[in-house]
């Protein structure tokens, strides 16, 4: 079933745009949502991950934000620009009742849970950023979802450590693979993964 456009009245209906607790605005279902529901698109300008890093500057930013969603070769779509759709105010949170979906050039929010009228739109994040993770990184990328099992940062979870018998083993864990925003799970990369955090 195709998605109605941004500015369908059938799916502007699923939700509307208003403050958040969270952070800054948010996405609100204006009537019950059942699981499974494809309720947005995230749209917006498809750039490569290089003008993405010229758009937004982590290191120049006192608060992490940006509009962007990284694609599975790379290149990001920017929300920022006008006349992008609204599911950028779409918040991230720890225990998330929505997820994003790719699928070639688009990323969509499908609902994960039912939804009653009222409740948040919320999806994971999962952005993820090269090298380590420090105290001030962490900061930077704070979450404010306030669910009981919050992460504490919108970043992609880390792998809890097993211990490992092998040296095969060992090498194999400290392998790193890019996580891409718009594979089932929505993972966002550096550039995209920041996306999320636009506000």
């Amino acid at each position: 079933m195709p998605l109605a456009s941004a500015s369908s009245p059938r799916r502007r209906s699923f939700y509307v745009i208003r403050k958040s607790a969270i952070q800054g605005k948010g996405a609100f279902a204006t009537r019950f949502i059942p699981a499974g529901t494809r309720v947005a698109e995230y749209t917006g300008e498809i750039i490569s991950a290089e003008e993405a890093g010229e758009r937004y500057d982590d290191a120049a930013m006192s608060r992490h934000h940006t509009f962007l969603f990284e694609l599975d070769d790379g290149r990001c779509i920017d929300a920022g620009p006008k006349g992008s759709g609204d599911a950028k105010f779409i918040n991230h949170s720890c225990e998330p009742n929505c997820e994003a979906i790719g699928e070639d050039d688009r990323v969509f929010i499908d609902a994960l849970t039912d939804l009653e009228a009222g409740d948040e739109l919320l999806y994971d994040y999962r952005y993820v950023i090269e090298g380590p993770i420090d105290a001030e990184t962490k900061a930077l990328y704070a979450c404010r979802c306030g669910a009981k099992t919050c992460r504490g940062s919108i970043l992609a979870p880390t792998k809890p450590k097993k211990p490992n018998k092998k040296k095969a083993s060992r090498a194999k864990a400290k392998t790193k693979t890019k996580a891409k925003a718009s594979t089932k799970t929505k993972a966002k990369k550096k550039t995209k993964e920041k996306a999320a955090t636009r506000r």
